[in-house]
């Protein structure tokens, strides 16, 4: 299943461009920044909730597939057979499909949605942790990019204990930055960033 960009585009004026998130109207960045000392907030109404929660959601989505998909092939290498009527033909598809996929995915993050975030939420910004996974996530894509290529061309047999390796390389940030970016996204961050009005706006 191929990842579809998101349907309200940072460049149509539905949502807010950056230079307006970047200079909001009631407090500087600095201020917004939620510190750890930061009060409790109000109760969110289940209504307003599900809009602070929104981009939490769609992103949950995406991150439900990447991890079956990751599993499906580990737990394969990790017993040594394909799974159950996949052909090796299939099981090279579906390794590549998760490369070129999540590759996609982070590409759409880092061009029109971090951008935007890191204007206030400092997770967001390309110094720190969530696009610093990104760095060595695709480092193991890479690799296994490549081996999976070399399998194709018929200059490498597919080993999966081979293909496993590989996956274990980035198993583990992955699966930190699968759960910390969803933390991130999450209502009751989000609302001490972004009005409801803005969220709305937001592109996911």
């Amino acid at each position: 299943m191929a990842e579809q960009v998101p349907s309200t585009s940072p460049s149509e004026p539905q949502g807010p461009s950056a230079a307006s998130a970047s200079a909001p109207s009631t407090a500087s960045n600095t201020d917004q920044q939620a510190q750890p000392s930061d009060p409790p907030l109000p109760k969110l109404s289940p209504s307003d909730f599900r809009t602070y929660n929104r981009m939490a959601d769609h992103m949950q989505h995406f991150h439900s597939h990447f991890l079956s998909t990751y599993t499906t092939l580990l737990s394969a290498c990790q017993v040594g057979k394909r799974p159950q009527g996949m052909s090796l033909r299939q099981f090279l598809s579906l390794a590549s499909t998760f490369v070129s996929q999540l590759t996609m995915h982070h590409n759409i993050e880092e061009q029109h949605i971090f951008p935007l975030l890191a204007t206030r939420m400092p997770a967001f910004k390309k110094e720190l942790s969530l696009v610093g996974q990104h760095r060595q996530i695709h480092e193991g894509l890479d690799k296994l990019e490549a081996y999976l290529d070399e399998c194709r061309s018929g200059e490498r047999e597919l080993r999966l204990g081979e293909v496993g390796a590989l996956l274990e390389g980035f198993g583990d940030v992955l699966m930190r930055h699968l759960e910390e970016e969803v933390e991130q996204l999450g209502a009751e961050r989000m609302r001490r960033y972004w009005s409801l009005e803005e969220m709305r706006r937001l592109p996911m």
